[in-house]
C-alpha cells in the first residue's frame, strides 16, 4: 500500500499516549507493519520524484528516519518520536537544498530548503540578496510559490548581520538564518490515496527556489563555478 492509512495515524495517537520502552516493545510488530506500509508511501513519493528531479536517496527506506529519538541533550526522555518523518537528497554537489516530510495527526507537513546553513553557504547567500534580490523576490513571490508556501520560513536575527545596513531594502531577507519553505497538510488530505502524488507536485513547486540557491551557492559572486565543484 502506497498511502498512509488510519491505522499509521491509529499507531502514532497510541504511541503518543504510551511513549515508553515496555508499551513499545509489547506493540512491535504493530510498529513493524505501520513502519512498512510508511516505506511504501515513500517508495511512491520517490518513484514521482524521479520523473522531475535528480535524486541521490535510493529508496524510501533510506529515506526514513528511525522513530527512536535521540534523548542525550533534551530534558524530554522519551523514547519515540510520534511521527514518521523522512527526506530525500538533490544528486550531484551543484543540486543543493533538501526534502522533508513529516506525517503526524493533526501536524502533517511537506518541506524543504536549507533548515541549517553553514556559515559560508549563508554569507554566499545573504551577499547574493544584498546584490540583487530580483530573481529571488521574482519566484518567493509567483502564484506558484505564495500558493503552496506562502513565504520563506526560517529563524531571523533582530537586527541587520553584521555588514549589512539595517535600512537595505531587502533587510526583511537578509535577516534569514535558515531558508525554508512549508506546507501544512489536514489528516483528510494526508489520507488521500494520491497523496504520494501530491507530496511529490509540492516538492516539485520547491524547484525555482532550490534551483537558484543551488546556482548562488556553487559559483562566487561572477556567476563563475566555484573551483571545488569542478
Amino acid at each position: 500500500m502506497s498511502a498512509i492509512t488510519k491505522n499509521n495515524f491509529y499507531f502514532l495517537k497510541k504511541l503518543a499516549k504510551n511513549n515508553n520502552r515496555d508499551w513499545f516493545n509489547d506493540n512491535k510488530d504493530e510498529y513493524v507493519t505501520n513502519h512498512e506500509q510508511m516505506i511504501s508511501f515513500a517508495d511512491s513519493v520517490l518513484e514521482e520524484m524521479h520523473k522531475h528531479d535528480n535524486i541521490e536517496t535510493v529508496s524510501g527506506k533510506k529515506s526514513l528516519h528511525r522513530i527512536y529519538r535521540d534523548i542525550r541533550f533534551s530534558k524530554d526522555k522519551s523514547p519515540y518520536k510520534n511521527h514518521w518523518g523522512g527526506g530525500f537528497k538533490r544528486a550531484t554537489k551543484l543540486l543543493r537544498g533538501g526534502y522533508y516530510y513529516h506525517i503526524e495527526p493533526g501536524n502533517t507537513i511537506v518541506a524543504g530548503g536549507f533548515w541549517g546553513p553553514d556559515k559560508e553557504d549563508l554569507a554566499r547567500i545573504r551577499e547574493e540578496i544584498a546584490i540583487d534580490s530580483s530573481e529571488l523576490n521574482k519566484i518567493i513571490n509567483s502564484k506558484s510559490f505564495v500558493s503552496n508556501f506562502g513565504k520563506i520560513w526560517g529563524e531571523q536575527l533582530k537586527t541587520a548581520p553584521k555588514g549589512f545596513p539595517k535600512d537595505h531594502k531587502d533587510i526583511d531577507l537578509l535577516r534569514y538564518k535558515q531558508f525554508c519553505v512549508v506546507r501544512n497538510f489536514s489528516d483528510t488530505e494526508a489520507l488521500d490515496k494520491n497523496f504520494h502524488k501530491t507530496v511529490s507536485e509540492v516538492f516539485k513547486a520547491m524547484r525555482p527556489f532550490l534551483n537558484f540557491m543551488s546556482d548562488v551557492l556553487t559559483t562566487d559572486i561572477n556567476g563563475e563555478q566555484l573551483k571545488k565543484l569542478k
